[in-house]
């Protein structure tokens, strides 16, 4: 006689990675508001008394932290809130410049929904950071998504793929120099001014997006590698 629809999943539960991810959750959040420096050691033994978790519940967070990028596990080390590399930034900068570059120039190709949601998650990220009240992971993630909305008018899934990935590598560095400089209110506007250009059609020439693009990822790799004192 077949057993009860319900006794199938009587095993099944959420509890354990419901903490996990509300560990996780919390540490991300120390990282971006600076509570947890770059070089700072994650102690799992201090974490789980800190937070009034098991030290299982904390290694586990701190993996998924480790996949983020946002922490760094070394041998015989531990693992510590990671730091950003100039020659890192350099590249990651240099890759965003390919992508997002090619972005720009899809722009007069592009269908009207990714059009769109530039305009939308540029929206997204003005308002935040006019409202006052977003924390800088909220901000630093509605300013990366307007650059990988960038990438996605290319209509290629693997080059919006690629770009996530690089948008992980960076959203450390980002978050920091926002805290530091506190510029979100700066950025935003020199946003608004490449989506301008864009849906003026004004792509090519000097004073066009795709220049205009590239200055700003020229002032970015520049203005985090100073800001953070990685030279």
């Amino acid at each position: 006689m077949p057993a009860p629809a319900n006794a199938r999943f009587a095993t099944l539960h959420v509890e354990h990675a419901s903490t996990v991810e509300r560990v996780a959750t919390e540490l991300r959040r120390a990282v971006f508001e600076g509570e947890l420096e770059s070089g700072t050691p994650l102690r799992e033994l201090a974490l789980a008394e800190s937070l009034g978790v098991s030290r299982p519940t904390v290694r586990e967070a701190l993996t998924v932290l480790v996949a983020e990028g946002l922490a760094t596990r070394e041998p015989h080390r531990g693992v510590t809130v990671s730091t950003p590399r100039a020659e890192s930034v350099r590249d990651v900068c240099r890759a965003r410049w390919v992508l997002e570059g090619a972005g720009v120039q899809a722009w007069p190709t592009a269908d009207a929904v990714r059009r769109r949601r530039v305009r939308e998650t540029l929206e997204a990220y003005t308002s935040a950071v006019h409202d006052g009240g977003a924390s800088y992971e909220e901000l630093n993630e509605r300013h990366l998504a307007f650059h990988v909305s960038l990438v996605e008018l290319t209509g290629s899934p693997r080059l919006i793929q690629m770009a996530e990935a690089l948008m992980d590598e960076l959203k450390l560095a980002l978050a920091q120099v926002d805290r530091i400089n506190r510029n979100a209110h700066d950025e935003a506007e020199s946003h608004e001014g490449l989506v301008v250009l864009l849906e003026a059609d004004r792509v090519d020439g000097s004073d066009g997006a795709y220049e205009s693009l590239r200055r700003h990822i020229d002032d970015a790799e520049v203005e985090i590698i100073e800001a953070l004192g990685l030279e």
